[in-house]
């Protein structure tokens, strides 16, 4: 029960998209078409399930405070914390890469359509910004972990296509002039989390 709570709470409550606006740049950008938000989506998803479970064995194995003495007691005292930016960024920069050339040979047109915007996972707030809340809200097991890093990919992926789809069908409506564009698109999300934010009033 537990393990569902942490999945859907950051499915639908915490959603890193519509929740705490994470990762914008390239949630807007490639959110033109149905096909390119699906497989930046995928590859957001494969990204935090790879990262967050990386990024939390690191921190708790690595750089707590006395993470080490799994060692020997004399690293009990050591205190690496201050390195937790650096190191996140390092994996999560690693991993872009392996997806990047993963995408690239089976994927090439779907590596064509994303163009910058796949190597930019390597700096997406989004990714960085759910390893720090794994981090903040000390997560004790692997269990946790995943259950986290599932859910905020799928809700990261659900309101990428949500918002493709309706991007979609917007390109045949009569828009007024002014609102066409980004105008309408910043609406159109700004909906979304309104409509997002009445998740938080179910108990999971």
């Amino acid at each position: 029960m537990e393990l569902l709570n942490i999945f859907f709470k950051s499915l639908f409550v915490e959603n890193l998209a519509l929740a705490f606006f994470l990762g914008m740049c390239s949630f807007i950008a490639v959110s033109k078409n149905m096909q390119t938000a699906r497989g930046l989506g995928f590859a957001v998803i494969i990204m935090l399930l790879v990262t967050i479970p990386l990024n939390w064995a690191i921190g708790r194995y690595l750089l707590a405070p006395g993470a080490l003495k799994w060692i020997s007691p004399a690293f009990a005292e050591v205190d690496l914390s201050f390195l937790t930016f650096i190191v996140f960024i390092a994996v999560i920069a690693a991993m872009t890469q392996v997806v990047e050339m993963v995408v690239e040979k089976y994927m090439p047109s779907l590596h064509l359509s994303l163009g910058i915007f796949l190597p930019l996972i390597a700096v997406n707030c989004a990714i960085l910004g759910a390893s720090l809340f794994m981090q903040e809200r000390a997560y004790t097991g692997l269990g946790q972990v995943l259950a986290y890093a599932a859910g905020s990919g799928l809700g990261w992926f659900l309101a990428i296509v949500s918002l493709a789809a309706i991007r979609e069908r917007l390109r045949y409506s009569d828009i007024p002039r002014g609102l066409q564009g980004m105008g309408i698109t910043f609406l159109v999300v700004g909906l979304m989390g309104l409509a997002f934010m009445g998740f938080m009033g179910i108990r999971f």
